[in-house]
């Protein structure tokens, strides 16, 4: 019955997820749903303590990264740094291979350490601008961004700095180039199968005579440059570029300065508690922010006169966007971490350890623990707390390297992760203007070609014995 009660909830979420319902309303809804049918009596406390808790601590610290994304994805549009790019890329390319382009930008920005939900942002005016001018069905756009953001860039190339690659070296012990040959592999069957799937979308909505769409009838669409002249694309590539320099400047540079821990005392009348800020933890982010802030001023330094102009009006969307986007993804958060406190979670995790296996194991432990709380970091953290020790035992055992678990581990929670109610897939659609309905069909095609990748590199892994 504990088990019924999980799965009812989260089947119950996804349908209304899917069905366009908002999940700021309807993730508190379903978690205390099966808190309610689990333990009555802990209804209150787990919304108030937990939920609230856990939503609440995921915008403390990240809703400065959605905001400070939204405005510099906002700025790039405006000044019409996103065409220019488009109208550069379109000459190397070709109009036909926009997916690649888009793919490619994303891979380069995720890999680079940016966030992906600022890639989300960022990406979203080349990509609708790039679709636009390469008659492409914008419903397509959401799976190219996932393709290239939150797959093999995330979570299989040796030394991404995404969390999903970090998190498995405090378990592992091992660094984040572990299983460099079988990552690699990884990430080149997933942009591979990835891409000849995206081809065949456009080609069969090409031969149905299906278009972009129209703008009129399309919602969130990129405004269109003001300007009388375009930026050099040189110039227009400086802000990203910018972003991610300055992303790997500050990642190394902030724990230099800062140390372990800094603390301050707030400049308050009486005897105020000193404040400490443990800097491994919020380094990253604080990185990403000051990130984004130089790739703003890079911006408003080379495109003052078209950004000015617009500048009121298209922060106001943009702040907008980053609420809802925020909001989205810390309801999320909160639902997972009710139904990781529940009793039936524990049957799930307990029924996934019976595999004999010891990587088939992890990696369906890891990738349906990251399915059911909506979250690749969240579902990993989860596995990797409860079982890491019996993984390593039964690896040692069996001879296989830590690399090799670590490697597994990474690729294996973003296999699932994406379901209908995950967080980047619902920012991912509110900020490209369209719904479940229309584009999750391709997400989730992405989604099954990076789950098998993991499946695939563990036979690499037995029948070559390559690390």
């Amino acid at each position: 019955m504990d088990f019924l009660i999980v799965l009812g909830a989260l089947c119950f979420l996804m349908l209304v997820a899917y069905r366009g319902y908002s999940v700021i309303l309807f993730a508190p809804i379903a978690a205390m749903g099966a808190v309610l049918l689990s333990d009555p009596s802990l209804v209150a406390p787990m919304f108030t303590g937990l939920f609230m808790d856990k939503m609440v601590g995921f915008l403390k610290l990240y809703f400065p990264v959605f905001l400070l994304g939204a405005v510099f994805g906002k700025l790039i549009e405006i000044s019409g740094f996103s065409k220019s790019i488009v109208a550069a890329t379109i000459r190397v390319v070709g109009a036909q291979r926009a997916m690649l382009a888009i793919v490619l930008v994303c891979a380069l920005l995720t890999y680079g350490g940016v966030s992906l939900f600022v890639v989300v942002f960022a990406v979203y005016p080349f990509a609708a601008e790039l679709f636009r001018q390469g008659d492409i069905p914008k419903r397509l756009i959401p799976g190219t961004i996932a393709l290239g953001a939150f797959t093999f860039t995330m979570d299989a190339l040796p030394g991404t700095p995404q969390i999903q690659n970090i998190i498995p070296t405090a378990f592992f012990g091992t660094t984040a180039w572990a299983a460099p040959v079988l990552g690699t592999l990884g990430g080149v069957f997933i942009l591979i199968v990835g891409m000849l799937y995206l081809e065949s979308r456009r080609r069969a909505a090409h031969l149905a005579g299906e278009g972009y769409g129209d703008p009129a009838t399309l919602l969130n669409e990129p405004a269109p440059f003001a300007g009388d002249r375009l930026a050099n694309p040189l110039v227009s590539l400086l802000p990203l570029l910018m972003v991610g320099l300055s992303n790997l400047l500050f990642t190394r540079l902030i724990p230099r300065l800062y140390g372990d821990s800094y603390e301050f005392i707030p400049a308050v009348v009486g005897n105020a508690a000193p404040v400490v800020q443990e800097v491994p933890k919020i380094a990253a982010i604080w990185a990403v922010q000051g990130a984004l802030l130089v790739g703003i001023a890079t911006i408003l330094v080379f495109a003052w006169k078209p950004v000015f102009s617009s500048f009121a009006e298209g922060t106001k969307n943009a702040i907008g966007g980053a609420l809802l986007a925020s909001m989205n993804t810390a309801s999320e958060y909160g639902f997972g971490a009710v139904i990781a406190a529940l009793p039936g979670f524990l049957v799930v995790a307990n029924a996934l350890a019976a595999i004999p296996n010891p990587l088939l194991n992890e990696a369906v432990t890891v990738t349906a623990l990251a399915g059911i709380t909506g979250s690749a970091s969240g579902g990993m953290s989860i596995a990797l707390a409860a079982m890491a020790e019996t993984f390593i035992a039964n690896a040692n055992a069996a001879g296989i390297p830590m690399e090799v678990l670590h490697r597994v581990a990474s690729m294996a929670s973003g296999g699932m992760d994406t379901l209908p109610h995950n967080g980047a897939v619902i920012t991912l659609l509110a900020v490209t203007g369209l719904t479940h309905r229309q584009s999750y069909k391709d997400i989730f095609a992405i989604t099954l070609i990076k789950t098998a990748a993991v499946f695939v590199i563990i036979g690499l892994f037995y029948a070559t014995g390559l690390v």
